[in-house]
């Protein structure tokens, strides 16, 4: 019978789909990921592991497993937490969730944008603190989104899905890729360098993979060309943006807010300096946090993992390769 560890609860149909299947299901049933060591021991002897961002997947463990570990399936679009050349190696198959949420992600960006520009959190703020006194002539303002000029780093699902929303704030929209993107053209999006659309952009909104190529794409010098107007938003990956760096360029007017959804490390301490900047609107990852989304997410992973402890192809898989061999 096969055993298999899921690391968080998952939404009720996906768990009901799971508690029907003949197998020895284990399931970490604490709020927080399950500590290293945790998942080292429940990870034993296992045929398929559950898995969500927060579980560090590596050669250590894939070892701690064992031979008989068939497939590991995850709860997410990235799989940056996973070393794919070590599963890959081991003739692992590992499952995501592509495109499910990247509509989800898309409205949350264009709220961010938002928010961030007319300072919703600073406003709420000072209301239920009473520093609402009365109407001020410019008083909690801040930049328009509607005919601004957006810069898209990333033009792939998600960041497609944000200019689809943009086209209706009657914006300029800019894009970075590694190369053109064939359908930008029915979006609005014009193709420019990496410097023109920092230098250019009023909102620059980063939807690109986090890769070695991507660490820390936004630091100090790229911050440095961008407008003392402009808002940063990002709904990527927290390691894209150098958070010292960034920090630095609020606190001295380089920039001048940003909207951030994503943070290195999760959880962010409360004493961050980020979350101490009045021109800074932070929020607990939470880009795929739909209802129907979520629901949606953990139903592709559990498609992923029978179809692993079964022999079939993945649905969804991270590192096709390994059925190369």
């Amino acid at each position: 019978m096969n055993h298999v560890f899921v690391t968080r609860l998952l939404p009720d149909p996906a768990m009901q789909r799971l508690q029907a299947v003949d197998l020895v299901l284990d399931v970490w049933p604490e709020p927080g990921p399950p500590p290293y060591d945790e998942l080292l021991r429940r990870a034993s002897g296992v045929h398929g592991l559950l898995t969500l961002l927060t579980d560090r997947i590596n050669a250590r463990l894939l070892d701690a497993a064992g031979p008989q570990l068939r497939v590991i399936s995850q709860m997410a679009v990235g799989v940056d937490n996973i070393d794919l050349a070590a599963c890959t190696a081991r003739g692992i198959p590992v499952g995501h969730t592509p495109g499910v949420l990247s509509d989800a992600v898309a409205d949350l960006t264009i709220g961010l944008m938002i928010a961030t520009a007319r300072r919703f959190f600073e406003a709420h703020a000072d209301m239920r603190a009473g520093r609402w006194r009365t109407w001020e002539p410019m008083g909690w303002t801040g930049p328009d989104l509607h005919g601004a000029t957006v810069g898209i780093v990333g033009l792939g699902r998600i960041g497609e899905a944000v200019a689809r929303r943009l086209q209706g704030f009657g914006v300029r929209i800019l894009y970075h890729n590694r190369g053109p993107n064939p359908r930008a053209g029915e979006l609005g999006a014009t193709y420019v360098s990496f410097d023109e659309l920092l230098e250019s952009s009023d909102f620059v909104t980063l939807h690109c993979p986090y890769t070695p190529e991507t660490h820390h794409l936004i630091g100090a010098d790229a911050l440095a060309r961008m407008k003392p107007s402009a808002i940063l938003i990002n709904t990527a990956r927290g390691g894209v943006v150098d958070q010292d760096a960034l920090v630095e360029a609020l606190r001295s007017g380089q920039i001048l807010a940003a909207g951030l959804d994503v943070f290195t490390p999760e959880p962010l301490s409360p004493d961050h300096p980020l979350l101490r900047l009045p021109n800074v609107t932070a929020l607990p990852h939470i880009g795929s946090a739909s209802i129907a989304t979520r629901i949606k997410m953990a139903q592709m992973a559990v498609d992923n993992l029978l179809a692993g402890l079964a022999g079939q192809r993945l649905p969804h898989c991270a590192n096709p390769e390994v059925y190369e061999n």
